[in-house]
């Protein structure tokens, strides 16, 4: 018991801890929405977007926070305009814009920067590097986003569901949708200290996944969704301490455990559920 308690005698753990909680119940719900739109792929997509706008705070001296956060939140939009325009579809503008904005980060660091521990926590995650401001961040972003979901519950449900009936009944689509790709990107941003930009999208597809394969129901699900992502990252937390192995890739083994766990006990059921997914 002594050794499993050690590690909260440390201020950088009992922040990490925090931190991790609340980015895993913060990717749980924003996950719900980005699952259940068909859109796992823009979590990974702007991950790797904001690493580009991260790179390039990092060599001008601009706040990384701020840099990195307007980077992801324009990435956001274009792929967004692209998209409602119909030129080429979503998976196309998110491959375009991301991994072109990802490619530039690596090829600044390349040619006037450093791979140091900064480059390295952006991309795995360390809870050495997190701190009392963290928490506010994340903590700032989980309630803007519950808030975004309280006041705009019905249009988000519309428009997640059926889009297009939702544009024709007078849903302000676009709005709602750059509202969702807003709290996305910004969900990504504050949780890249400790999951790292490689891992968000495992994280925000995971836990709304494994709530599926449990329920039919969206509300129960969105609840699920947060309870098990803020589940694995205490977990993963924990287990990154004892293992000495980064906080990001444990806090995902401890999510796809669960995943694997709840995927042979549901049997057809939950794959039944998950094949719904994608209609």
């Amino acid at each position: 018991m002594t050794d499993l308690l050690g590690p909260y005698e440390y201020d950088f753990f009992r922040n990490g801890v925090i931190v991790a909680m609340l980015a895993g119940a913060l990717c749980g719900l924003v996950g719900v929405y980005v699952v259940l739109r068909g859109m796992s792929y823009i979590g990974h997509g702007l991950s790797h977007a904001i690493f580009g706008g991260f790179a390039a705070s990092t060599l001008l001296g601009v706040n990384v926070f701020v840099g990195a956060g307007v980077w992801g939140v324009l990435s956001a939009l274009s792929i967004t305009s692209v998209t409602r325009r119909r030129v080429i579809g979503s998976d196309a503008a998110i491959g375009v814009v991301t991994t072109a904005s990802f490619a530039l980060g690596l090829a600044l660091f390349a040619i006037w920067g450093q791979k140091g521990e900064a480059f390295d926590n952006a991309l795995f995650g360390s809870i050495l590097a997190v701190s009392g401001t963290d928490i506010l961040r994340v903590g700032g972003v989980l309630l803007l986003a519950s808030v975004l979901v309280f006041v705009a519950w019905r249009p988000l449900l519309f428009t997640t569901f059926d889009p297009d009936v939702a544009e024709v009944s007078g849903v302000r689509t676009g709005v709602i949708d750059a509202a969702l790709m807003l709290v996305l990107s910004l969900s990504i941003l504050v949780t890249m200290q400790v999951l790292g930009v490689t891992l968000v999208a495992a994280t925000l597809v995971i836990p709304p996944t494994v709530a599926r394969m449990l329920t039919s129901s969206f509300t129960r699900m969105l609840w699920l969704s947060v309870l098990i992502g803020a589940a694995s990252g205490f977990v993963g937390m924990n287990l990154s301490y004892h293992t000495d192995v980064q906080s990001g890739p444990t806090i995902v083994l401890v999510g796809t455990a669960l995943f694997l766990v709840v995927f042979v006990l549901t049997g057809r059921r939950g794959l039944g559920r998950i094949a719904g997914l994608a209609h």
